[in-house]
């Protein structure tokens, strides 16, 4: 007789709920992208410092995330990961309601910032995927489903940001006579966005399961909630009915005697036995920090500070007039000034179209390459591509014929497209399998969220600032020739990066929940009350049955309702 081998499986329903919780955050985040620089002109700015202030405004909203990203991860490591996620989505939802109602240039950098400092979600949720997830084969579909998720959200965070912003001036019959859209023209899309937070949060809450292993098997009054929705959508008659039957059978067997009237008495034995499952420790910070670790987080912190300052720095560069190139303000290689003179709306559309491709890449192409060439090298090949895109950048502008123009955009953008979907789920592969232990991967995910948010607050303040003096002097390819610099830098580090074997202890729930069951101890000391306060107990009896055949049913019968109404173990 052989044993049917079963293949590993994705946790499918659990990570679907962490994509929804994931999805209201890139949604929240690229909204603003198209009507920023409108945003910050309208607090009186001149144009010429619009990008130096859109880009510090997008700094302050990472650095607030990088000083409370281990604080977000070491409470995740302590008080579980769901209620940490829950927390981050209602803070966020809040400082983004606020947000649109921003009057003033300070007023927004104050409310970025809080939005930063009161979310590390990004962390906490990879941790959570790499603790669902410990087989290495199933490693590359499921660390591409969040990046999928972000993909998703790019594509209709930049499409109704820029469509649903200023709506009293687009639709004027609709929103015309609204005093508070007139008085606050970018709180529209906020609003749309709250209602997609409120998802989150409520699916979060009543359907998300804890992976934390020493709250695993705490209670949980959400997902007691979210059991009895589920049981309210899936009742009807039939099942009723055989609900009814079944606890009717269950309740004559708990009256049925132990022993048969007419048998001779027989003695049964009963033996309790109890499992404890203690309270496993943090490790200390100092063993997060490994060699091949400290490698990733610099890698990683790299390709946060240039990817994200590229992605503010172009919808500065697209609404940015257009010049003519004369040999009187042109003198290539590289003194040439202009831009597209795009509005919101267009630039939304544009950031659509890419999230388009982004979610193509993520749930096709980057599995099939994974797979064929290795998350070392398809790493390694989009940390080589990143250069040679900033470079080309600004020379589009050159080109006189308008549809070549967006052509070659249109193929910047796609080799960008594919250098970052490509390049964050293998970096963030590499360093999850370079982690000593599964205890610290809450708090190294809380680092890389630090260091890549240090990152993203350097990316955009620096381009923005050097784009400004960029823009006054005629060269408006510095700031893209200063992420082509900073890309290389950060292709050494990709070169000293190995790929691991994964954490330690790295056993998934259901195989955790398996050993717990099967630990038993046969002496208990009853009279230390320390270990039994700090720890989890759970309760065994097991009985000695008689032999004959008519005394053997009833006793069973009445042993498995004294488990169901009991909470005892097995019989």
């Amino acid at each position: 007789m052989t044993t049917k081998k079963h293949s590993p499986k994705l946790p499918a329903q659990q990570l679907a709920i962490l994509a929804i919780a994931r999805f209201a955050e890139p949604l929240a985040y690229t909204s603003v992208f198209p009507y920023l620089p409108e945003m910050i002109a309208s607090f009186g700015v001149e144009k010429k410092d619009i990008a130096k202030w859109a880009g510090l405004t997008s700094s302050v909203f990472s650095l607030a995330q990088s000083m409370t990203a281990v604080f977000w991860g070491r409470a995740s490591d302590r008080l579980g990961r769901k209620p940490t996620i829950m927390t981050g989505l209602l803070c966020t939802m809040i400082c983004f309601l606020i947000w649109g109602m921003a009057t003033s240039l300070p007023m927004a950098i104050a409310v970025r910032a809080m939005m930063g400092a009161g979310n590390g979600n990004v962390g906490i949720i990879r941790t959570m995927v790499a603790e669902l997830v410990t087989e290495k084969e199933l490693q590359p579909k499921a660390f591409s489903v969040m990046p999928l998720v972000w993909s998703v959200g790019s594509v209709f965070g930049p499409a109704f940001g820029g469509l649903f912003a200023k709506p009293a001036e687009q639709w004027p019959g609709v929103f015309g006579n609204s005093t508070f859209f007139k008085k606050y023209p970018f709180a529209f899309p906020n609003l749309i966005g709250s209602i997609f937070f409120l998802i989150s949060l409520t699916t979060a809450m009543l359907f998300l399961e804890e992976t934390l292993h020493s709250k695993r098997h705490s209670r949980d009054w959400g997902l007691a909630l979210g059991e009895r929705v589920k049981e309210a959508f899936r009742d009807h008659p039939k099942r009723r009915a055989q609900r009814l039957r079944r606890y009717s059978l269950q309740d004559d067997t708990a009256q049925a005697p132990l022993l048969s009237a007419n048998g001779p008495a027989k003695r049964a034995s009963a033996t309790v036995v109890e499992t404890r499952a203690e309270k496993v420790k943090p490790l200390p910070i100092s063993a997060v920090f490994t060699r091949q670790t400290t490698v990733n987080l610099i890698a990683y912190t790299f390709m946060a500070l240039h990817s994200v300052a590229f992605d503010q720095a172009l919808p500065v560069f697209l609404n940015y007039p257009p010049q003519e190139h004369t040999p009187e303000n042109t003198s290539l290689p590289f003194v040439f000034s202009g831009g597209f003179g795009l509005n919101h709306a267009h630039i939304g559309a544009i950031f659509a179209c890419e999230g388009v491709l982004s979610g193509f890449v993520q749930f096709l192409v980057f599995p099939v390459l994974c797979k064929r060439f290795g998350v070392l090298k398809c790493f390694r090949t989009c940390v080589g591509l990143f250069p040679l895109v900033y470079i080309v950048t600004p020379f589009v502008v050159l080109i006189e014929d308008m549809k070549t123009r967006y052509a070659a955009l249109g193929l910047i953008l796609i080799a960008k497209t594919f250098a970052v979907i490509l390049g964050f789920p293998c970096n963030t592969i590499l360093l999850t399998n370079s982690a000593a232990s599964l205890s610290i991967l809450g708090t190294l995910n809380g680092f890389a969220t630090t260091f890549s948010a240090l990152g993203r607050a350097t990316g955009p303040a620096l381009t923005g600032a050097v784009f400004t003096w960029g823009v006054k002097h005629g060269i408006i390819g510095l700031p893209w020739w200063l992420l082509a610099f900073i890309a290389a830098l950060g292709a050494i580090p990709a070169l000293m990066v190995f790929e691991g074997d994964g954490p330690s202890g790295a056993s998934s729930p259901a195989e955790s929940d398996d050993e717990e069951d099967t630990e038993v101890d046969d002496e208990i000391a009853v009279d230390d009350e320390d270990i039994l306060r700090n720890s989890q107990a759970s309760t065994i009896v097991a009985a000695e049955l008689p032999t004959q055949a008519d005394a053997d049913a009833p006793l069973v019968a009445s042993s498995k309702s004294s488990q169901s109404n009991n909470n005892y173990g097995t019989l």
